[in-house]
């Protein structure tokens, strides 16, 4: 059988132990701007330009690798997300999908709510998260979208206009992305400084930094062919601005490898960390496993 490769690195929400800062209800900027991704049928209005990754996981269900596409942007401690899923035929309906790949310790299925987009159907969950979140779910001719948005409920009107935005099909317009971080909201900051700087540890925080997307690396050719496998761990900032700063390796691999994994962890999006009543700096540890199977 082929071999395939597996990376443990997931869509993952931290669970934390206060109830996130209270944000504006002032309507949101008219700023936003709509993207799209060649390829895919959705446009939305995003607040920054978001990070695109695009890379193979594993669909247990067909038993091979689909493509996978993740995007997010974060602003105001809110990230607004997109995951594109491949859905060849015999496709996937979306009843199947969702019972099988929408997680119900993150999202509660006793919220669920009927939604429609275009004249497309689709599905809504309240997150079960305390932080808030809000999930519609779609499928189209093209793939399986979901669209999220994390640290409100869903209504705030940024939320509402986030998914107010979504315009499904194959002739959509908007700025069309390009793989990379997207905009970094934030110089690297000086560690262990004091002050209104100071990068803090898990337990100096009132709320711990919120993982909401951490796209998986691409396993290198260089990297396939001498059959490396192993992990790479990185000591990073969850800045208070919303970007991965101060990227240091810890332990890494060759073959191109490490640098794989410093470039899927400038492209995680999350909700800083909290200390008295504000967003703050937080150190954070990050492990990347490769896996050849």
């Amino acid at each position: 059988m082929k071999k395939l490769l597996l990376l443990t690195c997931t869509l993952i929400l931290i669970a934390v132990d206060v109830l996130a800062q209270s944000g504006s209800m002032a309507p949101p900027p008219s700023s936003w701007k709509r993207y799209t991704v060649k390829g895919e049928a959705f446009s939305v209005i995003m607040p920054t330009v978001p990070a695109l990754s695009t890379y193979k996981d594993y669909d247990e269900g067909r038993m091979k690798e689909r493509r996978r596409r993740l995007i997010a942007a974060y602003a105001d401690g809110l990230v607004y997300a997109i995951s594109c899923f491949e859905n060849p035929a015999p496709r996937k309906s979306l009843d199947e999908f969702i019972s099988h790949e929408v997680r119900s310790s993150a999202w509660d299925r006793a919220s669920e709510k009927d939604v429609i987009q275009n004249g497309i159907k689709g599905k809504q969950y309240a997150s079960t998260h305390k932080i808030g979140g809000t999930l519609q779910a779609f499928s189209t001719k093209k793939g399986i979208y979901l669209f999220e948005a994390f640290g409100m409920a869903a209504d705030d009107p940024r939320v509402k206009q986030y998914f107010a935005s979504v315009l499904l099909g194959e002739k959509v317009e908007g700025i069309e992305l390009s793989e990379g971080p997207g905009v970094l909201l934030d110089v690297p900051a000086q560690p262990e400084t004091t002050g209104d700087t100071k990068i803090f540890v898990g337990r100096e925080t009132d709320r711990k930094a919120v993982l909401v997307m951490k796209p998986e690396p691409v396993y290198t050719e260089q990297g396939r062919l001498n059959r490396v496998t192993g992990t790479v761990v990185l000591k990073v900032v969850f800045s208070s601005a919303g970007s991965v700063t101060n990227i240091r390796t810890v332990s890494g691999l060759p073959s191109g490898l490490t640098e794989q994994a410093i470039d899927s962890a400038k492209k995680i999006k999350f909700i800083p960390a909290i200390k008295d009543g504000k967003f703050v700096s937080m150190w954070m540890q990050l492990e990347y496993n490769f896996n050849l199977y």
